[in-house]
This record gives structure tokens, C-alpha cells and sequence, in this order.
């Protein structure tokens, strides 16, 4: 029985996807307690999507773009708590990552646009925000901070382990026999290219059922060429920004039919997903796929193609593939309103094992402190 004090938290990520808010519902004592709830997906609208394109290209306004992000964040906490038939006072702290419109680890910056005290004020629930700037501050990536995470869920069988989440960016979390055998990076792109080709290449948001993909070829010589940029030589820990290779990518597909330039970052995204095992201490028995990336049959299909061991959808275990990084959020959440360490030198390459995050007090006119240890 556990007898470790519980928390309701409810986490929220919008990370760097296109597609909307995520938010879930976990009751957690901050390490190996986990009882996950509802979860619910609210989509962004076109409008909302081509503001928040623009204010990220420095075309729009930032400012108000991160109002509306805050307050599409807070209708997706009062849907789920209506759903779930949780009252305010029933619900501790939410976890909210933001949006995140700037990530270069290399001079020590991120930027996640959302404002956690105006979340707080207006949900009447303690929030808390900022939960990669400690681990920045002391020098490490701030990116990933979900592997944490991933090690409560998935226990202590069947390891060595993999935890693929694919997103605008694709990062794995190998777990190993000890509670110490953690190591997490970012492995390279996931959906981002692949989305950002569909809009240009033929107007639609996303790869629906990897059609397109499905139906090209991949374009071997322009893949090599992909392949290339020194980040996947680079031991980790290691981080990176959405857009990071944005310049890359339109070079090498351009004048692809959108058929072929499809399949060719498919291949590219699976290619350096299983790439990534050149540094993990042994290699894993088993993947298991999380985020939006896992709905794609063409991605999931070459990766399953391209990888050593088992690729399962984290749906096929028990797990809520599409809630999991919202689940990570309410977890780090109460680990930081506990103190309890997020990010480890195996993760985010940072000196020692920290805490972090900034608490938001709903009935405070000023944020709490940014975490220190």
C-alpha cells in the first residue's frame, strides 16, 4: 500500500506541435505511485495555426499569440476537469510546459510561450510553469525532461527498454536494469519536416494515413545528403529546436513531387531514429512509440523496418500513446512541488541531479522562485 501523500495534477502540452493542447489527469506521489485519468486533445483551428506560424517567423504578434495560447490552455483544463467531474479544489497543481517557439541549448536558451500566473488566476489552481530553466541555468540541455517519466511507467520489466516519442522533434529515453541506467536526447526530426512539406507541397497540416509517403519514393541520393549534418555524430546529451534543420530540408527536397518528398523524410526521421541506438549502452528488447508521429503507417512502418528489437504503439501496453507527455507534465509538476529531482546528467547532461520548476500561486500577485538545487 502506498503511503506517500498523493497529488490530482493535470499537465498540459502543446510542446512544439502544430496541432493543439493535450491535457491529462494523473494522481501521482511524485515517484512510482501513477493512477492516469482522462485525457483530452483540444485541436487548434486554422486561424489560430497561421497566427502562431507567423508570430514564430517574426511576422506576427507574439504578445497576443501567447494570450490566446494561454487561455486555449486553460479551456482545455476546464473541459477536462467538467469530463472528469473534478471540482477546482480537487485539483492541486497543473503542469504546463507551453509552446515552444525557441530552443538553442548551445547558448543556454529557451523560450515556451505561455503565462503560467494568468493560468493560475484564472483557474483558481496553483500552476507550475518554467520547468526547463533550472536545468539551463546549471548548464545542462533543459531538453528532455520526460524520460523521468517514462522510468515510473514503465517499471522495471522488460529492460533494456526504448520510449520513442515522436513529435515536431523525435527523443528517446533508454532505460536500463538500475534506477540509475537512465539516458534520454533528442534523436533528430520527427513530424516536423514531414508537416511542413504537406503544407507547402500540397496545403494540408499533416501525412493523413502517410499517404503520401506511401505512395512516393524515397530519393536515396537527396536522404544521404540528410544524413550528413554533423548533429547525428554529436554524443549526447543532446537538444534541439524544431526548426533546426528547416534550411536543410528545403534544399534537399526541393523540386520533389510531394509523393517523394514525403517519403524521403519519412525515411530521414526513421533513419536517424534508429541511429540513435549507436549510443545507448545495450541495445533495447523493445520500442515503444508515443505521440503523433506513431499515426503515421509510413513513419511507423520504416522504423519498424530500420530498428533492432520490437516497435510497439505504447497503446498496445496500457499506455495513452497520445496523453503521455501531458501525463509527464502533471508528474514533473509534483516533483518539483516536492523537490524532487527532474533532469539528470544522463538526460540533459546537467552536473548533478536537479529539481526545477516555478510555482505559480493562484491567489499570488507575484510567481514563486525558480528552483535552485
Amino acid at each position: 500500500m502506498n503511503t506517500k501523500p498523493t497529488f490530482t495534477a493535470i499537465g498540459l502540452m502543446s510542446g512544439t506541435s502544430m496541432d493543439g493542447v493535450d491535457a491529462a489527469v494523473l494522481v501521482t506521489d511524485g515517484e512510482d505511485h501513477l493512477e492516469t485519468g482522462l485525457a483530452l486533445t483540444v485541436p487548434y483551428d486554422d486561424g489560430f495555426r497561421a497566427r502562431l506560424r507567423a508570430a514564430i517567423a517574426g511576422t506576427g504578434d507574439m504578445e497576443a499569440v501567447e494570450t490566446e495560447i494561454t487561455d486555449l490552455h486553460r479551456d482545455a483544463v476546464r473541459s477536462l476537469m467538467e469530463r472528469a467531474d473534478l471540482s477546482t479544489a480537487a485539483v492541486d497543481v497543473v503542469g504546463f510546459h507551453g509552446h515552444t517557439v525557441l530552443h538553442e541549448p548551445e547558448v543556454g536558451r529557451t523560450r515556451q510561450i505561455g503565462h503560467s500566473q494568468r493560468l493560475a488566476d484564472h483557474l483558481g489552481i496553483d500552476v507550475v510553469g518554467d520547468l526547463r530553466l533550472a536545468d539551463m541555468a546549471a548548464g545542462g540541455q533543459g531538453a528532455p525532461v520526460a524520460p523521468v517519466f517514462h522510468r515510473a511507467l514503465a517499471g522495471p520489466e522488460t529492460r533494456p527498454v526504448v520510449v520513442l516519442n515522436m513529435g515536431g522533434v523525435a527523443n528517446v529515453t533508454w532505460l536500463g536494469a538500475g534506477e540509475a541506467d537512465l539516458i534520454g536526447f533528442d534523436t533528430g526530426p520527427g513530424n516536423a519536416p514531414i508537416d511542413d512539406w504537406c503544407w507547402r507541397a500540397v496545403g494540408r497540416m499533416y501525412d493523413a494515413d502517410g499517404a503520401l509517403a506511401r505512395a512516393g519514393s524515397v530519393d536515396r541520393s537527396r536522404l544521404a545528403r540528410l544524413l550528413t549534418d554533423p548533429y547525428f555524430d554529436r554524443k549526447p546529451p543532446k537538444s534541439l529546436d524544431r526548426d533546426a534543420f528547416h534550411a536543410r530540408v528545403a534544399d534537399a527536397v526541393e523540386g520533389l513531387s510531394p509523393e517523394d518528398g514525403a517519403a524521403t523524410l519519412v525515411a530521414f526521421s526513421a533513419e536517424t531514429i534508429a541511429g540513435s541506438a549507436r549510443w545507448f549502452p545495450a541495445p533495447p528488447t523493445r520500442w515503444i512509440a508515443t505521440g503523433g508521429g506513431r499515426h503515421n503507417p509510413a513513419l511507423m512502418a520504416a522504423i519498424a523496418e530500420a530498428v533492432d528489437g520490437d516497435l510497439v504503439d505504447a497503446d498496445a501496453l496500457g499506455w495513452d500513446g497520445d496523453a503521455l507527455e501531458a501525463q509527464a507534465f502533471a508528474y514533473l509538476a509534483v516533483r518539483s512541488i516536492l523537490g524532487l529531482d527532474i533532469t539528470f546528467p544522463g538526460t540533459t547532461g546537467v552536473a548533478v541531479p536537479r529539481t526545477g520548476g516555478r510555482r505559480y500561486f493562484a491567489s499570488a500577485s507575484s510567481a514563486g522562485t525558480l528552483a535552485s538545487r
